[in-house]
């Protein structure tokens, strides 16, 4: 769908600011009652998804032009989705998310990227990844590990690490144990080693569409030609690519996120814990996990008009609410994990507040990432947590710059990490 496709969404806002917001049904304090990190750093409608809603409007009919304030409009934003599960509290006709996505497609077409993204993009073509490193250093990490190269040998399953756990040494730990519980626990699994190439979803989120549709079609025929079923991955930004972005394209795997293969080998009393981990800790909900976690449903219908007004589609249209996003898996295994105490912070699942990394913010934006996460973290120290855990690199790579080596302020987790731990 093309941003010019969009006019339902554009014309259809009626500005209630429900997308700033979490609903005030489940609003607690506030203090963390807001819902959208842009506006709540820029303190300006314009920011907000109804402000881009209409800014997109004005720049699609022409009452206004390319500016470099449209482009920080389009850009300044994690895309974490929050606005568009609000809208659909009350509205079923609106797509706020898809459209601000075929904003920055439209503008990239145009040839108006931010040129920190185009130098990633420049990378992701020559190297294959989208963290400015050499590709022929991918498969390292699993280096000394006894797992299967699946361009040489099948498996049922691949594990994709992703480009974030695959180079960023402070945390390829997380894939290592990851691999090593499922091998151990006789899951037939393997990896692609330097041929694994990067998933894509964060060039699509930066407006990249052509080139995420590269890589997820060699990523594809790799699975393919290795005759894996089924992708695991312990990246929430792979996993989103592979659930909701690859389907549109043709593909059929079987996609679980890491969190999900634990919980059932729990479930299957074949992971036992012999440990205790003696800790309060509070869990964050990655976006592309819980609220954006959702499968892709296609849909094949028409819409109509009921008295000419209002929208009817036939049949229903899948309407993503964020409601069956992966939330329990990963507070089932906190909660089985031995003297470890979970207690929930005030804005959870698909309310959750973003951490601040994605859709290239993290890179083009450095200091409103980190405000972001910086609130995220002042939101869990008000729990009386000792630590932040989560199930995403990005989230956990973006509180830790945050936090540093001040672990006074809060340590910050991999739930693979207590999960080690408690082994």
């Amino acid at each position: 769908m093309a941003l010019e496709n969009c006019n339902e969404t554009l014309l259809g806002c009626t500005r209630c600011s429900y997308c700033k917001w979490i609903p005030f049904a489940h609003v607690k304090s506030w203090r963390f009652a807001k819902g959208c990190p842009s506006v709540d750093f820029k303190k300006f409608h314009t920011y907000s998804a109804g402000g881009k809603l209409s800014a997109a409007l004005s720049f699609l009919e022409n009452r206004s032009t390319y500016s470099d304030k449209l482009q920080e409009i389009a850009f300044e934003c994690q895309l974490c989705g929050l606005c568009d599960v609000n809208c659909k509290i009350c509205r079923y006709d609106m797509e706020p998310l898809e459209t601000l996505h075929e904003l920055r497609f439209k503008l990239v077409e145009g040839g108006h990227s931010l040129p920190k993204h185009q130098t990633i993009i420049n990378n992701l073509k020559k190297e294959g990844n989208s963290v400015m490193k050499p590709g022929n250093k991918r498969g390292d990490w699993a280096e000394s590990l006894n797992v299967k190269d699946l361009t040489r040998e099948s498996a049922d399953v691949v594990f994709h690490a992703g480009c974030k756990l695959s180079f960023d040494k402070n945390l390829q730990k997380t894939a290592r144990t990851a691999i090593s519980l499922l091998i151990k626990n006789g899951v037939d699994v393997g990896v692609m080693g330097k041929n694994e190439y990067c998933c894509g979803g964060r060039a699509y989120d930066m407006g990249f569409k052509e080139e995420f549709v590269v890589a997820a079609k060699k990523n594809i025929d790799l699975w393919t030609k290795a005759g894996v079923k089924t992708i695991v991955t312990s990246c929430s930004h792979c996993y989103h690519a592979f659930k909701r972005l690859y389907p549109k394209i043709g593909s059929d795997f079987i996609v679980l996120h890491t969190v999900e293969v634990i919980d059932n080998l729990i479930k299957e009393n074949k992971i036992k814990f012999t440990g205790t981990v003696p800790l309060k800790v509070t869990y964050h909900d990655p976006c592309h996990l819980g609220r954006q976690g959702e499968p892709y449903i296609p849909w094949d219908g028409t819409k109509k008009k009921v008295f000419a007004q209002i929208t009817k589609y036939e049949p229903p249209k899948p309407r993503y609410l964020g409601a069956w996003g992966i939330y329990d898996p990963p507070r089932n295994i906190l909660k089985a994990i031995p003297g470890l105490k979970l207690v929930e912070m005030e804005r959870v699942k698909e309310y959750s507040w973003c951490c601040g990394a994605g859709s290239g913010v993290r890179e083009a934006y450095p200091d409103f990432a980190k405000w972001t996460a910086s609130e995220r973290i002042e939101e869990a120290k008000a729990t009386g947590a000792e630590a932040l855990v989560t199930a995403c690199p990005w989230c956990e790579s973006n509180f830790s710059d945050v936090t540093g080596a001040d672990s006074q302020i809060l340590k910050v987790y991999d739930i693979i990490d207590l999960v080690e731990q408690a082994i």
